[in-house]
C-alpha cells in the first residue's frame, strides 16, 4: 500500500517538473501625442506614436458607437418613447383569400402549448394598419406607429394567424412569406440613428398548430423568414398514396449511405393507403406564428468597436491620421497590446480633443 502511495506522489512530482513554464509577454512601451488639442471639422489630426512596433494597436475615436467607455456594451433607455413596426410580405401559389391576419397582445401568458392557451389572451387585430403582399414580389408594410398598443411594464406579443378554408371548395391555400419584421423605438440615438428593439432574427416566432399530428401546416421559421402555409389537401392521386412509389421500398437508394441517390434527411415510412373517410383530408384549420414577448424599455446595442490600425504582421506604425466629421468634444483612445499563447498585456492612451465647426 505504501509503495502505491509513493508511486503516485512520485508521478505527481514528475508531472509537475515537466509542466511548461509560462512565457512572459513584454508590456508595450507606448505613447501617443498630438500637435494641439483643438481642430476643425474635417481637419487631419496627426497622432504621433511612440512604440509603434507594438504587436497590435486599435483606435477608438470617441464618436458615437466608437467610444472606449462603451467597449463592454451600450444600453439605451427608451422607456415611454413609443415604437413602430415594419415588415415585408409576399404571397404565392393557391387561391384562397383573407387567410392571414396580424394581431397584438399585452396579456398573453407566453404559453405556446396549444391554441386554447393562445386564445385565452386578448388579441387586437391590427391587420388594417399595414399593407400586405399581393404577389410573389415582397411589399413593404409601411412604418406604423404602435405606441397605442404598448402598456408600461408589459411585454407585447405579435402574432400572424393563418386560416385554411376547405380547399375542395375555396381552392388550394396560399404560401406567405414574412421578412424584415422589425420593431424600432421612436427615440433616435443622438437624434440620428434608429434604435432597433427587435428584428426578424430575434423576435422568436413560434408556431402553434393543434393539428400538427393529423393535418400539419407547412409553415416554418428561419432567422430571416417566416413562411406561412396551411396543410396539404389530401387526395388519392398524391404520390404518397401510390404503393408503387419507390419511397416505400426500404432498399431505395435515398436510404442507403452507399448509394449516389442517398439523402441524409430521408426517413423510411411504410405505405399507408388513402382513407377517403378521414376528416383530416381537407379540414378547416387555423394555426398561429407568435413572437416572444418584446419589452419596449431598453435597446442593447452591444459593445462599441475599435478600428484595428496595426496587426502583428504589419510594419512599425509611427503615426496615425484621422479627421472628425462633426464638431464636439471627443476622447480618442489607443489600445496597444503584446501577447503570446500565455499572456496578453495592454496599454491605453487617451487624448481629449475639441473639434470646432
Amino acid at each position: 500500500m505504501k509503495l502505491k502511495i509513493y508511486s503516485i506522489v512520485a508521478a505527481a512530482l514528475f508531472m509537475a517538473s515537466c509542466e511548461k513554464p509560462i512565457i512572459e509577454a513584454e508590456a508595450p512601451v507606448f505613447n501617443v501625442t498630438t500637435e494641439k488639442a483643438t481642430y476643425k471639422v474635417g481637419e487631419i489630426i496627426k497622432f504621433m506614436i511612440t512604440g509603434g512596433e507594438t504587436q497590435n494597436i486599435s483606435f477608438y475615436s470617441g464618436e458615437l458607437l466608437k467610444d472606449y467607455s462603451s467597449k463592454s456594451g451600450r444600453v439605451v433607455d427608451v422607456v415611454g418613447a413609443g415604437a413602430n413596426l415594419t415588415f415585408s410580405s409576399s404571397v404565392q401559389l393557391g387561391a384562397q383569400a383573407d387567410q392571414v391576419t396580424l394581431l397584438a397582445s399585452t396579456n398573453f401568458a407566453g404559453d405556446y402549448s396549444s391554441l386554447a392557451k393562445v386564445k385565452a389572451a386578448t388579441w387586437v387585430d391590427i391587420t388594417s394598419r399595414f399593407k400586405l403582399g399581393t404577389s410573389a414580389t415582397l411589399l413593404t408594410s409601411g412604418t406604423v406607429n404602435i405606441s397605442d398598443l404598448l402598456l408600461a411594464g408589459k411585454p407585447i406579443y405579435f402574432a400572424f394567424r393563418y386560416n385554411t378554408k376547405s380547399q375542395a371548395i375555396s381552392g388550394v391555400n396560399r404560401q406567405w412569406f414574412i421578412q424584415s419584421f422589425t420593431v424600432n423605438s421612436l427615440k433616435l440615438l443622438n437624434n440620428t440613428l434608429a434604435l432597433t428593439i427587435a428584428g426578424q432574427a430575434d423576435v422568436g416566432f413560434q408556431l402553434v398548430d393543434d393539428l400538427k399530428d393529423k393535418a400539419p401546416a407547412l409553415s416554418s421559421v428561419t432567422a430571416s423568414r417566416l413562411t406561412l402555409q396551411g396543410n396539404t389537401y389530401l387526395t388519392s392521386v398524391l404520390p404518397q398514396f401510390n404503393p408503387l412509389n419507390p419511397i416505400f421500398d426500404p432498399k431505395y437508394g435515398i436510404y442507403n449511405p452507399q448509394d449516389p441517390l442517398y439523402s441524409p434527411t430521408a426517413k423510411f415510412k411504410p405505405f399507408v393507403a388513402f382513407d377517403p373517410a378521414s376528416p383530416f383530408n381537407d379540414p378547416v384549420t387555423e394555426h398561429w406564428a407568435i413572437t416572444k414577448g418584446i419589452t419596449i424599455d431598453k435597446v442593447n446595442l452591444g459593445p462599441d468597436w475599435s478600428l484595428a490600425i496595426k496587426g502583428l504582421t504589419n510594419p512599425v506604425l509611427p503615426e496615425y491620421r484621422y479627421s472628425y466629421p462633426v464638431a464636439g468634444t471627443f476622447k480618442a483612445v489607443f489600445v496597444a497590446s503584446n501577447g503570446n499563447i500565455d499572456q496578453k498585456l495592454e496599454v491605453t492612451k487617451e487624448i481629449s480633443l475639441t473639434i470646432t465647426p
